[in-house]
């Protein structure tokens, strides 16, 4: 599973890279989470606001700092 968070490095986007660990480490999940920082990048994926949540390609949050327990939700 690859998670990436979109964002330009704000604290909301640390924060959300943050609870995506640690929803991957208490569920179990091999999951690669990785940051996205390019602004262009994220711009050609349609995110219009960050920070931005992608599950395997597939964008599941714009624009809100989910916690934790939302990203189990979507991962389980």
């Amino acid at each position: 599973m690859k998670i990436e968070i979109l964002g330009t490095g704000c604290p909301k986007c640390e924060a959300l890279m943050n609870n995506a660990k640690i929803a991957v480490q208490e569920l179990g999940i091999d999951a690669d989470v990785s940051k996205v920082t390019d602004i262009v990048e994220i711009a050609n994926r349609g995110v219009m606001m960050t920070p931005a949540l992608s599950i395997d390609g597939e964008i599941k949050i714009v624009g809100k700092l989910a916690t934790t327990e939302e990203i189990k939700a979507l991962l389980s």
